[in-house]
């Protein structure tokens, strides 16, 4: 069940990323895809911030 309501809020946050910020490449689609639930949590609180795909890179680095 987590991991359907996983896929659901990737795919949300991937068609915000892109309204916000424009296409998102195969490798950060493919980044995403392996952030956990809680990390997609806050990544759709963060991207609200976002304006360049750099925003979503540095806050993808700052998950490591």
């Amino acid at each position: 069940m987590e991991e359907g309501i996983q896929q659901g809020e990737l795919k949300i946050i991937q068609r915000l990323l892109t309204k916000r910020i424009g296409v998102i490449t195969a490798e950060l689609q493919e980044r995403l895809r392996g952030l956990s639930l809680t990390q997609l949590e806050d990544l759709a609180e963060a991207l609200l911030d976002f304006s360049t795909e750099a925003d979503l890179v540095a806050w993808l680095q700052q998950q490591q």
